[in-house]
């Protein structure tokens, strides 16, 4: 299964109806502390180039503020696609969370969607 697939099977959306408007990315108030926009992110999904966002820290900044959503003219639930990429990332366990071996200061630094993203895929 291709990450395509993946992604609408996690998220149940549809990367394809995605016509790259941009008003997703203008509508993020996080934007400006990600490395790729939204809309990069819809487009390298479209384009398979699925590594170059697990690598980046854009699905963790994501608050799922729905902003992006709601402004969406093709009705594309991106803060779906962004947990997606979130369960995605954990599944290939490189950011695989031990709680009892963090440090306070660790953890403060932490976004919280991680430590949720983590508990789901521990805990599913």
């Amino acid at each position: 299964m291709g990450y395509m697939e993946k992604i609408t099977n996690i998220s149940g959306e549809s990367v394809l109806s995605c016509y790259q408007c941009g008003i997703c990315s203008s509508a993020c108030p996080l934007r400006f502390a990600m490395d790729l926009s939204p809309t990069q992110v819809i487009r390298l999904i479209q384009l398979g180039l699925i590594e170059r966002i697990i690598s980046s820290n854009t699905f963790w900044i994501c608050s799922t503020c729905f902003n992006c959503y709601v402004k969406c003219p093709r009705e594309i639930n991106i803060t779906k696609i962004m947990e997606a990429l979130r369960q995605i990332r954990l599944r290939k366990e490189q950011d695989h969370i031990n709680l009892d071996k963090l440090s306070k200061e660790e953890l403060k630094k932490m976004p919280p969607i991680a430590l949720i993203s983590n508990f789901r895929k521990t805990t599913a």
